[in-house]
C-alpha cells in the first residue's frame, strides 16, 4: 500500500473532530489535524483522537493547510521512509463521509491518477448541506474553468487527494478561501491527470466559518474568482 497522509484544517471543532478522525479508514499512516487559531478543545480532542496536532496561528484554510505541507516537509526531510505517496486533504466540520477516504485514494492506487476531487453531487447531498451562494459558486466555478480551461470540473469539494509529488510541483500558496480552486487550477495548468469521484455530503456538526456568514460567502467568491481569471490570462 502507499504511504497516505491526511490533513485536516481545523477551527473550533472540538464536537465533530473525533468523529472525523475516527472514521478514517486505516489505510491512511498519519492524521494532521492543524488547528487554525482555535479557541475552544480541537486541540486536545484531536489529540486524544489519535491524531498529530499542529497549531496555526494565521487565520485562514490555506495558512491551515500550508502548515501541514511542512510539517510534512521536515518530517520527510528527517527521515525519507515517512514522506507520502499521497496527501489527502479533509475537513473536519464532518460534513464529508471519512470512510469515504478508500474511494477518493483509489484512482491514483489503481490507475496512477494524479489528482482527485470528490464531487457533492445533488443526489447524495443531505438537504441544506449547502447553501444558495455555495451551489451557485461551484457552478459559475467550475463553469468558468470549463469556458477558459476546457475542465470536467463540476464541484470544488474540499475532500480530495494529491499525489504528494504532484502537490509540490503545484508550489500551492493561496492562504485563505481560494486554496481548493487554486489547486484546481493548477493541476489543469500542469496538466495532471485528474478525476472526480461523487461523493455522500452532510450537514456539518456547528455554523461554518464560510458559508455560514454574508461576509465569508463573499471573501470566498472573490479569492474564487479572482484565481479563475488570474489564470486564465497567463
Amino acid at each position: 500500500m502507499p504511504k497516505i497522509v491526511v490533513i485536516i484544517p481545523a477551527y473550533n471543532e472540538e464536537a465533530s473532530i473525533p468523529y472525523v478522525i475516527k472514521e478514517i479508514p486505516s489505510i491512511v499512516d498519519e492524521i494532521i489535524v492543524v488547528s487554525n487559531n482555535s479557541t475552544d478543545n480541537t486541540e486536545e480532542n484531536a489529540r486524544q483522537a489519535g491524531a498529530t496536532v499542529l497549531v496555526e496561528h494565521q487565520k485562514g484554510y490555506g495558512h491551515a493547510c500550508l502548515k501541514g505541507m511542512e510539517y510534512i516537509a521536515s518530517t520527510s526531510l528527517s527521515d525519507q521512509s515517512k514522506t507520502p505517496d499521497i496527501v489527502v486533504f479533509l475537513d473536519g466540520d464532518y460534513s464529508d463521509y471519512p470512510e469515504e477516504l478508500t474511494k477518493i485514494v483509489q484512482p491514483i492506487i489503481e490507475e496512477n491518477i494524479d489528482f482527485v476531487v470528490g464531487a457533492r453531487v445533488k443526489e447524495l447531498r443531505e438537504e441544506g448541506s449547502m447553501t444558495g451562494p455555495q451551489i451557485f459558486g461551484n457552478w459559475l466555478a467550475t463553469r468558468l474553468m470549463r469556458i477558459f480551461f476546457k475542465s470536467t470540473f463540476t464541484d470544488l469539494g474540499p475532500f480530495r487527494a494529491i499525489k504528494y509529488e504532484k502537490l509540490l510541483v503545484l508550489k500551492m500558496e493561496d492562504k485563505t478561501y481560494g486554496w481548493t480552486v487554486e489547486m484546481q487550477l493548477k493541476a489543469l495548468k500542469q496538466k495532471l491527470s485528474y478525476r472526480e469521484i461523487p461523493v455522500k455530503y452532510k450537514n456539518r456538526i456547528g455554523v461554518s466559518k464560510v458559508s455560514g456568514t454574508v461576509k465569508g460567502a463573499i471573501f470566498a467568491g472573490v479569492k474564487i474568482l479572482t484565481w479563475i481569471f488570474k489564470y486564465s490570462f497567463k
